[in-house]
C-alpha cells in the first residue's frame, strides 16, 4: 500500500475486526481493509492549520492510535485529542490537552482502559511540566489530571504526591523548568486497575541550573503507577536520581 506524501510510519497498526487502523505524519489516521489493503478512509486533523507554532519543537511523527467501543483516538503534535468514528472516519470530539503558547507537544500514542482514554505530551527538552490527562471515551470530558513532577508551591499545597516531590528540589525549579514528559510508556493493568507511566528526562539538562544544591528531582525518570480511576499517585520508582543526562524512562512497557 503507497501513501502518497506521507513522511514518516511509526505507528504500529491497530487490527480490529478485519481492520488496521494507523497513524502517518502529523497524526493523520487511516482505516484499511486487511484483506484487500483497500484504504476505507482516512481523517487528516489539519495540525499545521491549528497551531502552526507548534511544529517549530519537533518531527512531524506520530507513534499511534488508540481504540475502544467503536471509536479510533489519536494526538496530534499541536496538543489535541481527538476521537473520530471508527466506520466513518468522521470526528466525533476534540479537547485541547495543552496550552496553546506552552512547548507541550504529542506524538504519543493514547492508551484507553474501562471509560477512558489518556494522553500524555512531549516537551521536556524545552523544561515544560510533564503530566498526564484522562477523558471520557464518549464526551472527550476531563476525568482526571496527574502532574509527574511539581510545580509552584502555590500548586503543590494540599497534594501529597506533589508535596512529596517538592521536597526532592531546590530553588524556583518551577521558573526554570522541570521536564518529566510522558510522551510515550502508558499501560493499564486491568488486574489492579493501574495506569503506569513512564517519565522523561529532566530540562533543563544541568541539575545545578534547575535544582540548585541536591535533591533526586521526583518523580523525572520513573515509573509511576496511578489509580485509574482517580488519577491518584500509589507508587514510584525512579531509576535514575537527579537525572542529568537526557536519560528517560519512556520506552514501551
Amino acid at each position: 500500500l503507497d501513501l502518497d506524501d506521507e513522511r514518516t510510519l511509526q505507528a504500529t497498526p491497530l487490527a480490529v475486526d478485519g481492520v488496521l487502523y494507523f497513524t502517518g505524519s502529523y497524526a493523520t489516521i487511516y482505516a484499511v481493509d486487511g484483506a484487500s489493503g483497500k484504504v476505507l478512509w482516512k481523517y487528516d486533523p489539519e495540525t499545521p492549520d491549528h497551531n502552526p507554532d507548534k511544529l517549530r519543537y519537533v518531527l512531524p511523527v506520530n507513534r499511534g492510535a488508540a481504540y475502544a467501543d467503536g471509536r479510533v483516538f489519536v494526538g496530534t503534535l499541536d496538543g489535541r485529542l481527538i476521537a473520530v468514528d471508527a466506520k466513518t472516519g468522521k470526528l466525533a470530539w476534540s479537547t485541547e490537552t495543552v496550552a496553546r503558547d506552552s512547548k507541550h507537544t504529542i506524538t504519543g500514542a493514547p492508551r484507553t482502559f474501562g471509560d477512558k482514554v489518556i494522553i500524555g505530551n512531549g516537551g521536556g527538552d524545552f523544561g515544560a511540566r510533564g503530566y498526564v490527562t484522562a477523558y471520557d471515551q464518549k464526551t472527550g470530558k476531563q476525568a482526571w489530571r496527574f502532574y509527574t513532577v511539581p510545580g509552584s508551591p502555590e500548586e503543590n499545597k494540599g497534594d501529597p504526591a506533589m508535596e512529596r516531590a517538592a521536597a526532592t528540589w531546590s530553588g524556583e525549579y518551577w521558573k526554570t523548568g522541570t521536564g518529566g514528559t510522558v510522551w510515550n510508556g502508558i499501560t493499564f493493568d486491568p488486574e489492579l486497575n493501574r495506569i503506569y507511566l513512564g517519565t522523561g528526562n529532566s530540562g533543563p539538562f544541568d541539575p545545578s541550573v534547575r535544582s540548585p544544591g541536591n535533591g533526586d528531582n521526583l518523580y523525572l525518570t520513573s515509573i509511576v503507577a496511578l489509580d485509574a480511576n482517580t488519577g491518584k499517585y500509589i507508587w514510584h520508582y525512579q531509576m535514575n536520581p537527579r537525572e542529568a543526562w537526557d536519560y528517560k524512562a519512556t520506552p514501551n512497557m
